[in-house]
């Protein structure tokens, strides 16, 4: 018990000290580009007005211009636009592109404020390992979607611009409903980063999985080795052509790991086994995992 209370404490200690680390803090503006380490803050909105008139009419109807319209929540967002620009002295006195910033560059901007909740694992996270940033994704300046700032009207629109394959799977007969509205790709992924594998929410493919398909989750009093290890083993979860998100039609697909001989789950010896019939799950149809104390070989 006092392991286990030990444990508890350490782990507490250990999520505060990097939720401390995570909190919202100003850029080091000239560490971040040299152009800035003469530059202060113009503190008049008035100023960029007069040369951006109509990208801050635009940014009024964004969600960030809703928010701050009524009063700034904190001394950064009480900078307005130089919250997020930095201070422009220097631009509105000579404007050029000196202060302009790369996609990296503006997702250290953006992580000011954005570093805490789902967004704790971007600095390790796949999208920012292969120079996407938040810019890839999110339009700052201009309304194009009425949710969260994306760049485009629907968050899997925007996905598919880099994730063609994965489009192309998402049309197949069998899928998840994303193209139906039913769905988005953050139901299963975390785009910001995720100790999990390909970004998922949960910590493995089957975690994130149970999440909707908990009847699926067990324990079982027999379990299916290959279901336990991971459910990509036997479904695509971006779409097949096979029913049920199936990696291959049929008992083909039970066949590629139990293909001895002197069974009927050889089509010579079985028609049901065939491409178009149910095969092996005509008798094996717990093949999740069985609770019946005779369901060895998930036949109940």
């Amino acid at each position: 018990m006092k392991r286990i209370f030990k444990g508890a404490c350490l782990m507490g200690i250990a999520w505060a000290s990097l939720l401390a680390t995570a909190q919202a803090g100003e850029v080091d503006w000239a560490a971040l580009n040299p152009a800035f380490a003469k530059a202060a803050y113009v503190k008049d909105k008035e100023a960029c007005a007069s040369c951006h008139a109509d990208s801050i009419e635009a940014y009024k109807k964004t969600v960030h211009g809703r928010t701050f319209q009524h009063g700034p929540k904190g001394v950064l967002q009480a900078r307005d636009c130089e919250a997020c620009h930095g201070p422009r002295s220097q631009h509105v006195a000579a404007p050029d592109a000196s202060l302009e910033f790369s996609t990296e560059q503006y997702s250290t901007v953006c992580l000011q404020c954005h570093q805490d909740g789902g967004r704790m694992y971007w600095q390790s996270s796949q999208h920012k390992t292969a120079e996407v940033g938040c810019v890839s994704c999110h339009t700052l300046m201009k309304k194009k979607s009425d949710k969260a700032l994306l760049a485009k009207d629907k968050e899997p629109t925007v996905c598919y611009s880099c994730h063609t394959t994965v489009r192309g799977q998402m049309q197949k007969a069998s899928h998840h409903p994303v193209k139906e509205g039913k769905m988005l790709c953050s139901d299963c992924h975390n785009v910001h980063g995720s100790v999990g594998k390909s970004m998922l929410k949960g910590a493995t493919v089957n975690e994130t999985c149970f999440k909707c398909h908990q009847e699926k989750r067990g324990p079982f009093i027999w379990e299916h080795p290959v279901v336990r290890e991971n459910c990509a083993n036997c479904h695509d979860a971006h779409g097949s052509n096979n029913p049920d998100l199936l990696n291959a039609k049929g008992s083909f697909l039970c066949m590629q790991c139990h293909s001895y001989g002197g069974h009927i789950n050889l089509p010579r010896y079985n028609r049901t086994s065939n491409p178009y019939g149910q095969g092996c799950v005509n008798c094996h149809i717990t093949q999740h995992g069985s609770n019946h104390p005779s369901g060895a070989k998930f036949t109940r």
